[in-house]
């Protein structure tokens, strides 16, 4: 991709009521665009961000077994009635229909879609246990959207939803997505600790996955013995690790990425979904819930993973890999590069009217992982510029060996 050609820029007027990291670090680099309160358009390079955070996830979704579908955000009132949400659920976007007179909602999740689906396919114990997900935005009436991404009206949201013939299968499958859950955080450049948190209606406990940072909302409190952490809620019911027993909790500011939730039977009543098991009884279906939030986790990423000069992408997620940037006289070596350097995602920074120093200025911010540098000084030595954005050290890399040094570092 040449910068010439990108359609966003780099911005220097922030909206005012913009205080979180993640959302000021987003708009001035041009990866977001604020269109109101709790609401962004994302341009190509959060795009590209948020799509490979949505590869990560899915190809973990897939290898656990999980089918994808997508449902539709606009949904029935009378699928939200048979739950007893329409009328008790405080976010809810609801609406009327302003020609058919007809009530709907804008699904803030989708419990109410899903089940009634899964009730058209499935009937007998064969059938079971099955996994479907989906990636999809997700609308919810907050009464004071903040933090940049983090806490938004409008977001995406990946959900799983698992049904099982029997407890324990459910428990089974839950430790899969909870180890899957690891491995999409570590792929995504976090380091998460594993929360417990109340399960409401549902059952004893759910689960969350936090990101520990004065950033964050939430109060975590975490185990000195075990590295386990319990929320706000669970420590005011039970002033102990639910793990280990031990007392010594240390609370931490954190950003809550992820959630696991064993619905068990509330939903299966609510709209009768069941099986027929070996011997033809009908038993209820029982239900798991995961979900990941793709804007909250890039904005967490945007939090976690900046400095002074702006963000600091890792490598699986980064808009390109390598930022490629030809100074005043050297184009034509610099183009033939860019050429040599199809098979990688490079950002070419081609602009001839731009300054050395703005350039320089804007791949820092940009936060692109590795930052090639085309200058005569280095090409009398048949060599380039190369920057880890990371670790900020610099080398002169010969121009022959360039391919295959990136060969073996990007992966």
């Amino acid at each position: 991709m040449r910068q010439s050609a990108l359609f966003a820029k780099t911005q220097k007027q922030l909206p005012k009521d913009e205080t979180s990291a993640n959302a000021r670090l987003l708009i001035k680099a041009g990866f977001v665009h604020k269109e109101m309160a709790g609401v962004y358009s994302f341009l190509p390079l959060g795009l590209r961000v948020l799509n490979n955070i949505a590869k990560i996830i899915r190809e973990e979704m897939f290898a656990i077994g999980g089918q994808e579908v997508f449902l539709p955000s606009l949904n029935p009132k009378q699928n939200w009635q048979q739950t007893g949400r329409w009328d008790t659920l405080d976010d809810l976007f609801r609406f009327t229909s302003f020609y058919t007179k007809t009530d709907y909602a804008l699904a803030g999740t989708h419990e109410e879609i899903i089940v009634p689906l899964v009730q058209r396919f499935v009937s007998s114990y064969k059938e079971l246990p099955l996994a479907v997900f989906q990636i999809q935005n997700k609308f919810r009436d907050e009464k004071r959207a903040k933090s940049g991404l983090l806490r938004g009206r409008e977001f995406l949201m990946k959900d799983l939803y698992s049904f099982h013939t029997s407890e324990q299968d459910l428990d089974r499958y839950y430790q899969v997505v909870k180890e899957s859950y690891d491995r999409i955080f570590k792929r995504a450049g976090l380091e998460v600790i594993y929360t417990v948190a109340s399960g409401g209606t549902f059952s004893k406990y759910s689960h969350e996955f936090q990101v520990l940072t004065q950033a964050g909302e939430d109060t975590v409190h975490v185990c000195e013995k075990c590295a386990l952490a319990v929320n706000e809620e669970i420590l005011q019911e039970q002033p102990a690790c639910p793990q280990c027993g031990n007392k010594n909790l240390r609370p931490e500011k954190a950003i809550e990425v992820g959630n696991i939730f064993k619905l068990k039977t509330k939903y299966s009543s609510a709209f009768q979904l069941a099986y027929k098991d070996e011997r033809g009884e009908s038993r209820e279906i029982i239900m798991g819930c995961y979900g990941i939030g793709l804007n909250r986790l890039m904005g967490t990423l945007a939090e976690t993973s900046h400095d002074e000069k702006g963000l600091v992408w890792p490598s699986s997620v980064a808009p390109f890999q390598i930022h490629l940037i030809a100074l005043s006289g050297v184009e034509a070596q610099t183009d033939k590069l860019y050429d040599e350097l199809s098979g990688i995602e490079v950002l070419y920074d081609d602009r001839e009217e731009v300054r050395a120093g703005e350039k320089f200025a804007e791949a820092d911010l940009l936060g692109i992982p590795w930052r090639l540098v085309v200058s005569d000084k280095a090409l009398a030595q048949e060599s380039v510029e190369v920057k880890e954005r990371k670790s900020g050290r610099v080398e002169l890399l010969k121009l022959r060996n360039i391919t295959n040094f990136f060969a073996a570092v990007i992966s």
